[in-house]
């Protein structure tokens, strides 16, 4: 892993509660499926790569497996430890994936929200092919930032203010994807492993409306804006929030999908 991309990868843990608060949660659906398309028993269990607080760790609990975590962030496990404190099937682990040595062939499930991407692919899915079951499944999810008939252009408008601020993230604010147009290159890179079979693949789509404020918060979350300078972070900041509250009467919509591949260990 290059050195950028290990910064990157510890910023979340900066501000582990505001990460808990602002960010998306998952629809419960899309769990659902989960529990469907692995065939998991009603006692399995289960492995998370990359818990952060919680938030896709909490509905599987409550549908009462045991579940392990394991989280490179020491505050988030220790937040992610206080939101699951009700379920004693669940532990957090707090320890990079690439260190954590694990039991061969212990796992029905092994899952990852928003978090699999961090981890050298030579590395993450031969790991988990060994400690799955024979009947064992593979389970990943994302975010995806798409288009909105509801965000009613800010987003195409606030790439005016991020262009002279931060060229050098290039066209990541470039023009957003409509849902059904979303790519799931996922699905070729579990088939070219070589070690999973009959990928499954379930997207779900969702509107979330932020004020100013918690747009903000929100982008304070991610780590390519967390990385910023205080100056141009500041007239970042300052600009989107003068775009939202002038010209889109102080709120926006965010539409977001969620893209679920689900494969059995071969």
């Amino acid at each position: 892993m290059t050195q950028d991309k290990t910064q990157l990868r510890t910023t979340f843990d900066q501000d582990a509660l505001l990460y808990d608060q602002a960010r998306p949660g998952y629809p419960e659906a899309l769990f659902d499926d989960i529990v469907t398309l692995s065939d998991l028993p009603p006692d399995g269990r289960l492995l998370e790569i990359g818990c952060g607080t919680g938030q896709a760790t909490l509905p599987l609990a409550r549908r009462g497996y045991h579940i392990l975590s394991v989280e490179l962030g020491a505050n988030m496990a220790a937040l992610a430890r206080r939101n699951l404190a009700a379920y004693p099937r669940v532990s957090i682990h707090t320890e990079a994936f690439e260190d954590w040595q694990a039991e061969e062939e212990a796992f029905d499930l092994a899952f990852s929200a928003t978090a699999f991407h961090w981890i050298d692919p030579a590395i993450s899915y031969p790991k988990i092919a060994r400690i799955l079951k024979p009947s064992g499944s593979i389970a990943l999810f994302w975010h995806v930032h798409v288009q909105s008939e509801a965000s009613q252009g800010f987003f195409e408008e606030v790439q005016q203010i991020y262009q002279p601020l931060v060229p050098e993230q290039g066209d990541k604010y470039g023009p957003l994807l409509w849902p059904h147009a979303v790519p799931e290159p996922v699905k070729a890179e579990i088939e070219q492993t070589g070690l999973f079979r009959d990928v499954a693949v379930r997207r779900y789509h969702w509107d979330v409306s932020y004020d100013a404020a918690s747009y903000l918060r929100l982008l304070d979350t991610y780590s390519n804006h967390r990385i910023l300078e205080k100056d141009r972070h500041d007239r970042l900041f300052d600009g989107i929030a003068d775009l939202i509250n002038t010209r889109y009467h102080g709120r926006i919509t965010k539409g977001y999908l969620a893209i679920l591949y689900v494969a059995r260990r071969k």
